[in-house]
């Protein structure tokens, strides 16, 4: 179970930071987002850490 839960929060955070980056890069507009710095790094930060996370609960599963 707490696999599952590793995987499905790895996967929404990992696709939020691909949002929050592109609005920071200003390829997605209508926000404030749009085109500030600082949600690059955000969302960067959020892609490693959702992919952490993923990998995390798929290797647990694989073991079982």
């Amino acid at each position: 179970m707490r696999n599952r839960v590793f995987v499905a929060v790895g996967v929404v955070l990992a696709l939020l930071g691909v949002l929050w980056t592109l609005q920071g890069l200003g390829l997605v507009t209508g926000s404030f987002m749009t085109g500030q710095s600082l949600w690059t790094a955000i969302g960067l930060l959020s892609v490693v850490g959702g992919v952490t996370l993923l990998v995390s609960g798929l290797r647990r599963t694989r073991r079982r």
